[in-house]
């Protein structure tokens, strides 16, 4: 696992993330007749030649890489649809507008393994590589109001797995520097405590002074 020998937040490798990201179910259109597929992550299928059908996005991909289906690239990657996303997101310096969580990892598969299969492949992947830029300059620019309002937490909406990744580290240290140079007394102190508790322990009770033990 990535991070584990870092004391600070981890961050996922951009492997770890386009791995999870597979498990995102996606539409397909089969060239062949086939027997549903018992698999431990669920079944799918049957398959039938011409007939669309979701399965995750790995299974697409080993489908398509044996030329047994096309996929059907996701209604979000059209350029109407992505060229309204992007004005949004370009008119609002603040909100974030809702994609797939691993929209950058789904993009960049069937970018790798679809590109037959995507109309405009160019425009389109120009489209969410602005989108992408666009909403990385808008996280910069959440980050640096921090300081400024010095809050305890962060909230941003919509972001995307590997904005997330991103965004992760830096807002955790950055934090913990604010407490730190802002109000050093929000800082747990093991000593102090320790020190506290000891102190605040209740004294045991007196009950008289006790009889001597009778000799035998």
């Amino acid at each position: 696992m990535a991070g584990q020998s870092d004391p600070h937040p981890s961050l996922f490798s951009a492997e770890e993330i386009e791995f999870m990201g597979e498990d995102e179910m996606i539409e397909i259109v089969p060239n062949m007749r086939m027997e549903p597929l018992n698999l431990i992550s669920g079944d799918y299928g049957p398959f039938f030649p011409q007939m669309v059908t979701q399965v995750p996005l790995w299974l697409a991909i080993a489908l398509k890489k044996r030329g047994k289906c096309a996929i059907r690239p996701p209604s979000w990657m059209s350029i109407e649809s992505l060229t309204q996303i992007l004005e949004s997101e370009r008119e609002s310096q603040e909100a974030f507008q809702v994609l797939p969580f691993h929209y950058v990892e789904i993009s960049r598969l069937l970018f790798d393994h679809a590109r037959d299969d995507i109309p405009d492949i160019y425009m389109v992947r120009s489209l969410i590589e602005d989108i992408r830029d666009v909403r990385f300059h808008k996280v910069e620019t959440s980050l640096e109001s921090f300081e400024d309002a010095r809050s305890s937490a962060v909230r941003i909406k919509n972001l995307s797995a590997m904005e997330v990744n991103i965004v992760r580290p830096f807002v955790g240290r950055a934090l913990q520097v604010f407490y730190k140079h802002g109000s050093p007394d929000l800082i747990p102190n093991p000593e102090r405590m320790s020190n506290s508790n000891r102190w605040q322990q209740p004294a045991p009770a007196d009950h008289g002074q006790r009889r001597p033990l009778r000799k035998r």
